[in-house]
């Protein structure tokens, strides 16, 4: 059995605190940057030559995983324990693209047949959309399939589709256009319901309980919007949900396909809440091959050297930066268009699993967990918060993604140089620029270095390598939650403003809800 401890307990934790960082602006050799790099799956790796960190801060860090036994913990997390100890559940979202261990069992059943078994459901479903054989009341195709859920039901989804639908386009993949609704801001639905043919669209409605609000709530506006328009709005759309959920048997649907509560939104981009969107636009072949560049990458997490395992050693790098060097935020940034919503998919993952002040038992912890998590792709975000990055008080780790070659697999010569080789030349400039910095007598231009970065780098933005990519941010997310001893599975802080909201609609409130109420003219 393994030992959950805080991590102000463990014997690395002094020791780390003792050490002292590496001086970027004398470390970043090109020695450095040739031998500090991890390989990852899909033909990625993970270079490391610009974080903070030396041989001996490695060996530490390698001790902290030892004695926090954090490889351990992930084997027992994939062979069926109880992780999240929050909702007394299994957490089994890698079990979605493949089996580490032990057949997993719950509720009488092998989970990872469930899992292919809805995948297979879908893929069936898809491949009939694509061919004609389901077609909308008056016979034609289907062009268009629309997402509505919000959180990990939108956020993830939306990030991976975004990823692959130029490339899919530029290799003959692309089936049907896919747009997304969230926001119960009604002005987020009419946006996208103006945008498509209704009469041509699969609506996609992802609830795990089937009844949450935001979601529900746009569904409604969807159907008002079909009936509108004379349609039956049962031969346009399916549910993604749970077996035990109102909607699960319901005939609104064409079809239901179903998730469980052992996969949390937020990691559930490779189970039925990603696969129904992502098939249907880009074919079960795409998104098989998605999930194949995931479990590539989850098989390395399941490795004891830190230097072999880049989602680990990405994980332990960072909680040095956040609990000796005191980093509160991390800027994610990809120079990749396609990855413009990946950010905002990290932003969740992260924040909403390790944004905890208690320990798995519900005690306080002595320490900071999670980082604030933000970004946008370069080179655009260098013409907006890069300048509070270089120059401002803070110190903020970066963590940038590139590929060798772009999605389009053609390229214009200007002036010298393709646009992607410009891209590239833009991150491997900055990565040197804030590591490096540069003096001048001028203070105004001075930059004193000395801010670190990791930088993931592939030969292309692929399903493959878009799922290793996923899967290494999940186990880094994962690996983390175990060091700091929270529960990264659960997310109670999301429930009080529901409950709150729900007494507004009621109209039971009192004192500033009731005033703040009345503010907004509920």
């Amino acid at each position: 059995m393994v030992a959950w401890k805080n991590f102000d307990q463990l014997e690395s934790y002094k020791a780390l605190n003792e050490t002292e960082c590496v001086d970027l602006v004398q470390a970043l050799t090109a020695e450095r940057v040739k031998n500090y790099t991890v390989p990852m799956a899909a033909g990625m790796s993970y270079n490391y030559a610009a974080k903070q960190v030396d041989d001996k801060i490695l060996e530490l860090l390698a001790k902290l995983s030892e004695e926090a036994e954090l490889v351990e913990k992930f084997k027992e997390l994939y062979n069926g324990a109880v992780i999240n100890t929050g909702e007394q559940r299994l957490v089994l979202h890698q079990l979605t693209r493949g089996q580490l261990g032990n057949a997993v069992n719950a509720d009488g059943v092998d989970k990872r047949a469930f899992y292919v078994e809805q995948q297979n459901k879908i893929a069936d479903f898809a491949n009939k959309v694509h061919n004609g054989e389901i077609t909308n009341e008056k016979g034609e195709k289907f062009t268009t399939a629309v997402q509505i859920g919000i959180g990990g039901s939108d956020l993830g989804p939306r990030a991976m589709y975004l990823a692959l639908e130029n490339w899919a386009k530029v290799n003959g993949c692309f089936k049907m256009d896919a747009k997304f609704i969230s926001n119960v801001d009604p002005d987020d639905a009419a946006a996208v319901l103006n945008s498509v043919d209704v009469s041509k669209c699969i609506f996609i409605l992802v609830s795990k309980s089937g009844t949450t609000l935001e979601t529900l709530t746009n569904e409604s506006f969807v159907k008002d919007a079909l009936a509108k328009a004379g349609l039956d709005a049962s031969k346009h759309m399916i549910a993604v949900t749970s077996e035990t959920s109102p909607l699960a048997k319901s005939s609104d649907y064409l079809a239901a396909f179903f998730m469980d509560d052992y996969i949390g939104g937020r990691y559930s981009s490779t189970s039925a809440v990603g696969g129904a969107v992502l098939s249907l636009a880009f074919g079960p072949e795409i998104f098989a091959r998605f999930l194949n560049g995931a479990a590539e990458e989850d098989k390395l997490a399941t490795n004891s050297n830190i230097k072999e395992n880049p989602a680990l050693l990405d994980a332990l790098i960072g909680v040095y930066e956040r609990n000796m060097l005191g980093y509160d935020s991390t800027a994610v940034l990809p120079y990749s268009q396609a990855l413009s919503r990946f950010p905002a998919h990290l932003q969740q993952l992260d924040m909403e699993s390790n944004g905890k002040s208690v320990n798995r038992f519900g005690e306080p912890v002595d320490y900071p967990t999670g980082p604030v998590i933000f970004g946008e792709p370069g080179t655009n975000g260098q013409h907006s918060f890069y300048q509070l990055l270089h120059q401002g008080t803070d110190i903020i780790p970066l963590q940038f993604i590139g590929f060798k070659n772009s999605q389009i697999g053609t390229d214009v010569d200007i002036q010298g140089s393709t646009s992607q080789q410009k891209l590239c030349a833009n991150v491997a400039a900055q990565i040197v620029a804030f590591a490096c910095g540069k003096e001048d007598e001028n203070k105004n231009k001075n930059f004193e270095g000395g801010r670190p970065s990791s930088i993931i780098i592939g030969d292309q933005l692929t399903p493959e390598s878009l799922g290793a990519l996923l899967a290494h941010f999940e186990n880094k997310v994962m690996f983390q939650g175990f060091v700091w001893n929270v529960n990264s599975f659960d997310q109670e802080g999301v429930q009080l403003g529901k409950v709150l909201a729900k007494r507004v609609l009621a109209h039971e409130t009192e004192g500033a809800l009731a005033v703040y109420s009345d503010l907004l003219n509920i």
